[in-house]
């Protein structure tokens, strides 16, 4: 396995943690050595590496100027072969339970060889909470020639207690740069050609962990013996050809909806996984949007591929991008594992549709050449209306005629009014002096009773 024959055997070997290699090798320097150490982060970081590298420095017989261990002496050959009784390594899997503890603590008290005894335990937060208990006392007041190394990826789960007695170390994981730098070292101390757009996949599919790059590197080596293009690395990984998304770009384009039940049917019966088919979707348009950006430079991929994305990018505008990444990322928080036929056949539907779609940047600024050509509408809001005091309306006194010798409609019905104008004169009524009615509510009055009178008592139609 490649990632055990390039394992490094020294803190410079080391990629991507330089602040923690930076801070243990002072540690040794200044003598100032904790009793225990927490290294945690995710897979592939170097989190065993760096403990072995620690424990191989501190029992080393000839120690470098810089610190590092001379991996030549007996001691540093021991723990490379995993062969040395001072560096014990322990899997918290397998030996999680109380009575794996008490032998801990049983051995504890013997002296070791070299200046120290080390108990690596890997993937410490497997332990029970009992031996995490009983772990406790020794891992606080240990003998001064026994140091604790824990490595875990889940580092929230071991006890609070535990961590308090520990210096931590978070591991980062390994950048992509750093990644594709090491892989084709690799190749070339093998004599192998790798293309860089080739690298740039196997390292973007590891997520950051140098040991799963290694792993598929080494696969891919399997595969074939021949140069590695970028088709070896799709078809050795079971990737999907990258063809196929730039048909469905096209597609896109088009508005051809009838292509989602064909892009999933090719898919199916090349056997591929939904959900990594998805990832790679995501992929495929971020990249394109890379490109929308004019940030090409964060592409590694060859030139002809390049090419295909710039093309691919004048068919799609920046916000309709936005929103194709956003359902195919909600796609997957929604489904996870769990991607069915039916589920991708919808989420392409949308995609298909998606240059129909009217984004909110785009209806914003149509409203607002809208509001710059069309004229401005007057601000009501703050206009008075003039108050009008009863007491100012007139007292009607006036003759009310009505219509004659026209009918009228109401509710389908025809209703003829006499012939005769009717005439009637309404006179105000008269207040006694004791009345303390003011002239406002007079006038009021007045005008109630007109309205009663024409509605009740005459039933007809008054004329303005």
């Amino acid at each position: 396995m490649l990632y055990r024959k390039y394992r490094p055997q020294t803190f410079l070997e080391v990629i991507g943690q330089d602040p923690i290699v930076r801070t243990i090798k002072n540690a040794i320097k200044f003598k100032r050595v904790a009793h225990a150490y927490l290294f945690s982060g995710s897979r592939g970081t170097g989190k065993t590496t760096l403990a072995r590298l620690f424990a191989k420095s501190l029992n080393c017989q000839n120690l470098t100027e810089n610190f590092e261990p001379c991996n030549e002496c007996r001691s540093c050959k021991e723990i490379t072969n995993s062969r040395s009784l001072d560096v014990i390594e322990i899997d918290g899997a397998s030996n999680r339970g109380i009575d794996d503890i008490r032998q801990i603590n049983d051995t504890i008290g013997y002296a070791p060889s070299n200046r120290y005894k080390i108990y690596i335990i890997d993937e410490v937060h497997m332990l029970t909470k009992e031996a995490f208990n009983a772990l406790l006392k020794t891992l606080e007041e240990p003998p001064e020639n026994i140091k604790f190394f824990f490595a875990t990826t889940e580092p929230f789960k071991v006890l609070p207690t535990i961590i308090s007695r520990c210096q931590r170390f978070e591991l980062k994981r390994i950048s992509l740069e750093s990644i594709i730098e090491k892989l084709s070292s690799i190749a070339n101390d093998l004599n192998r050609k790798v293309d860089e757009s080739a690298l740039h996949m196997i390292a973007s599919f590891s997520e950051g962990s140098l040991r799963d790059a290694e792993s598929l590197l080494d696969q891919i080596f399997c595969y074939s013996d021949k140069d590695i293009s970028l088709e070896y690395v799709t078809h050795s990984l079971g990737f999907i050809d990258k063809n196929y998304f730039f048909e469905l770009d096209q597609n896109i384009f088009n508005q051809n909806t009838i292509f989602a039940f064909e892009f999933v049917e090719k898919i199916y019966n090349l056997g591929k996984d939904f959900t990594y088919m998805v990832e790679e979707l995501i992929d495929h348009f971020k990249n394109i949007l890379i490109i929308k950006l004019e940030k090409s430079f964060l592409l590694y991929i060859s030139e002809d591929l390049k090419q295909k994305y710039i093309e691919s990018s004048n068919l799609f505008s920046n916000e309709q991008l936005f929103y194709i990444l956003d359902i195919l990322s909600n796609a997957i928080y929604t489904h996870k594992n769990s991607f069915k036929r039916i589920h991708v056949e919808t989420l392409l539907l949308k995609i298909l549709k998606s240059k129909k779609i009217a984004h909110i940047d785009t209806l914003i600024k149509k409203l607002e050449s809208f509001e710059k050509k069309s004229a401005p509408i007057q601000n009501i809001e703050n206009q008075t209306i003039p108050e009008i005091k009863l007491s100012e309306m007139p007292i009607f006194e006036e003759k009310i005629t009505f219509i004659e010798e026209k009918p009228i409609v109401v509710e389908e019905k025809t209703i003829f009014i006499e012939k005769k104008p009717l005439e009637k004169k309404i006179e105000a009524p008269k207040l006694s002096k004791d009345d303390e009615i003011t002239h406002e509510e007079n006038s009021k009055s007045r005008y109630d009773t007109l309205i009663k009178f024409t509605q009740v008592e005459l039933g007809g139609i008054q004329k303005n």
